[in-house]
């Protein structure tokens, strides 16, 4: 993303993991879906899909079997495309659009899909996650009885756990969002210089049901990743960490090593000790502003509070305005394809691989 919370071009963005994969260019703005779906008035329906002309099919719901197999080939494109941020970021900004006040789905917003069609992929916050999707559309195409909101959300957890951080406790079973007319307003997402950034955090997350422990925790994720300054307007064109790769070389990162997950986010906002880092308004305020010090002090010394928190926090965010089929959800951890409650216990940690050093 351009940052956790990093805007992705002048405006605002939710996580600024911003890395521009091997193979990818940001500059190439191709149309991955259409703006307008022509539906016929009896849509055919076959192998949990509804045919909707000849232009787009939408998913009825994902097939257990297909997203476990999918999750590999997700494993290894993160692997040999280091795009670890960028998916994330993906799965983020489609949930982040949430809000509790709306009680209509899919117009509350959330992990719904929306994020594929132009309307919402061209918000400013969104700048640069074509290449995103252009890395999963391979994925989708194969499997086809996958929902887009489903392998959005099982990216991001992947890529998590791939780059070394705890094992996110998902559930599946979201539905995509239909139709363009579906997507958010623009402007829900963070911005990453608001003028207060303590109340602009609140207003955000809070709009969403999250806590300040949530946005602190989920702030941590800026330990993977780089804001590049012609998306975000925030950071330098390189640094010693980000000159050489890997991926695309440049931006600036928060941490040393941006393509591991650790608790070194909060360490180094912490010490302040290193100018080539970047440290974002909504990024200082989290050991300024009371509320929120005292859970990033923790988890400056505390990783395995900081992962089972983390892992808790982003397993909420990805189910945030989703509606699920079957209605419980299900899981795909190894095991019994069981459905799974609202509450979740933090997953023991996973041996993820994590990435060299930049």
């Amino acid at each position: 993303m351009t940052s956790a919370f990093a805007a992705s071009s002048s405006s605002s963005s939710f996580i600024g993991l911003s890395v521009q994969c091997q193979g990818s260019h940001s500059k190439s703005q191709f149309h991955l879906f259409p703006n307008s779906i022509s539906f016929p008035r009896k849509p055919s329906r076959g192998r949990g899909r509804i045919k909707v002309g000849s232009v787009f099919t939408v998913c009825l719901a994902s097939d257990p079997q297909q997203l476990k197999q999918a999750r590999e080939d997700v494993n290894g494109l993160i692997k040999t495309t280091r795009c670890h941020p960028i998916l994330i970021r993906l799965g983020w900004h489609d949930a982040g659009t949430y809000d509790k006040n709306i009680q209509e789905w899919p117009k509350c917003g959330g992990a719904n899909g929306s994020i594929r069609f132009d309307i919402e992929l061209n918000h400013k916050a969104n700048a640069g996650l074509v290449n995103a999707l252009k890395l999963l559309q391979p994925i989708k195409d194969k499997y086809e009885n996958i929902t887009y909101a489903d392998l959005f959300q099982l990216a991001s957890a992947t890529a998590i756990e791939e780059a070394g951080g705890p094992q996110i406790p998902m559930k599946y079973g979201r539905l995509d969002a239909p139709r363009p007319e579906d997507c958010p307003p623009e402007g829900k997402l963070p911005d990453a210089g608001p003028p207060s950034p303590a109340d602009h955090l609140r207003d955000v997350f809070y709009r969403m049901g999250l806590t300040d422990k949530e946005i602190v925790a989920l702030s941590g994720a800026h330990t993977l990743g780089r804001s590049r300054p012609e998306r975000s307007g925030w950071g330098k064109p390189e640094t010693k960490y980000t000159k050489d790769g890997p991926g695309a070389p440049g931006g600036q990162s928060w941490t040393v090593e941006w393509l591991k997950f650790d608790n070194s986010y909060f360490k180094e906002i912490k010490e302040k000790r290193d100018q080539d880092l970047l440290v974002l308004p909504t990024d200082a305020v989290l050991f300024e502003d009371p509320g929120f010090k005292e859970y990033a002090e923790k988890y400056a010394v505390d990783q395995d509070a900081f992962f089972e928190d983390y892992a808790e926090a982003h397993a909420t965010l990805s189910n945030l305005g989703a509606k699920f089929d079957p209605p419980a959800g299900f899981s795909i951890a190894d095991g019994p394809q069981t459905p799974v409650g609202e509450k979740f216990v933090a997953a023991k940690y996973s041996s993820g691989a994590v990435e060299n050093k930049a």
